[in-house]
């Protein structure tokens, strides 16, 4: 599984499915290399533990959404776009979106520059963008475009090909912005979703990159989605671990590929065409089949399952959701009005 499900025992950050980041997405814009696309999906709308369905309402009020930005390969920011977003209330969610740049990028706040305010959230079938200057923006629901059999994953890597995200739908944070914005030739990128913290501040409760890896190879789960792509050395030992358990990599080599794998970093050149691992990734990257190869020392090559067919040709490129919130948030809209 991608990023889904990297709280406790297959669960949500906090237990709440908001918070919970699943995929990083970074390619040129198609027919315009001169733009780049962004994508931070998270908020399953599915849960394992628990099973079942997970809360309409898009993103958490509280919360803050963050892209970080490293553009001189030291693996700490130096740019960061930020979300928040109001309070769902009748039905209706708005976003704003900064920017930071500079030394306060690598430091944790929702300050920054304001980019685009007030922007309204999707909630069903239409996506509702909202530009300013050259940067294009949506949030909301929309079709999850990660693929892989799930139910094969877990019973010991044998897969049938059975897609168990095809009917299922995140939340996706979507970004146009000039590739001259981020300000260098390569650069790497992460997300990271933040809570309030008891004593004021915030505490970072999701953070990655590559997919798959934060759920099957760490140990130290808390250490590992609290800390910093700088600072990933640390786990290095632990993702060996799980390598040469599940690959029979000698020690050397499974240390050798740890390290390919961390810092949890997407490296991405907007001059070049994307395909994940070498550079960004599309909608349509086998991510989970890569990582298997890694996983498995090539034992095992793919889980069957290919990309989605829903998957737009234009802004902002992820399918529209395939259940409809708006008769929920239409109901939460007349229970509040009965109460009042």
């Amino acid at each position: 599984m991608s990023h889904h499900y990297s709280g406790p025992d297959f669960g949500f950050p906090h237990a709440d499915a908001r918070l919970d980041f699943t995929d990083l997405y970074a390619f040129p814009k198609p027919g315009d290399t001169g733009k780049s696309i962004l994508i931070m999906n998270v908020h399953p709308s599915a849960g394992e533990n628990p099973p079942g369905p997970t809360t309409a309402e898009p993103f958490a009020p509280e919360a803050l959404y963050e892209l970080k930005i490293d553009t001189n390969g030291d693996a700490v920011a130096d740019i960061a776009y930020r979300v928040r977003f109001s309070a769902f209330e009748r039905g209706a969610q708005t976003a704003t979106l900064r920017r930071v740049d500079g030394p306060q990028a690598a430091g944790t706040g929702d300050g920054g520059r304001v980019i685009i305010d007030g922007a309204p959230v999707s909630i069903g079938r239409e996506a509702r963008v909202t530009e300013a200057g050259d940067t294009r923006f949506f949030a909301g629901w929309r079709s999850d475009p990660f693929f892989c059999d799930v139910e094969g994953a877990k019973n010991n890597l044998q897969f049938t090909g059975e897609d168990f995200f095809a009917d299922k739908d995140v939340c996706s944070i979507v970004l146009e912005v000039p590739s001259s914005a981020l300000e260098a030739k390569e650069v790497g990128l992460w997300a990271r979703t933040l809570a309030p913290g008891d004593g004021g501040g915030w505490i970072q409760v999701e953070r990655g990159a590559r997919p798959a890896q934060a759920v099957i190879l760490v140990e130290e789960r808390d250490a590992y989605l609290g800390g910093e792509p700088a600072n990933d050395g640390r786990f290095i030992a632990g993702f060996a671990h799980a390598l040469e358990h599940t690959g029979g990599y000698t020690s050397a080599e499974a240390k050798r590929v740890a390290g390919t794998l961390l810092p949890d970093v997407l490296s991405y050149e907007p001059t070049r065409p994307a395909s994940f691992p070498d550079n960004g990734r599309t909608l349509t990257d086998d991510a989970f089949d890569s990582f298997i190869r890694i996983l498995t020392n090539g034992k095992v090559t793919e889980d069957k399952v290919g990309p989605h067919g829903d998957l737009l040709r234009e802004f902002p490129y992820v399918g529209p959701p395939h259940q409809s919130r708006v008769t929920k948030a239409q109901h939460s809209t007349a229970a509040m009005q009965n109460q009042t």
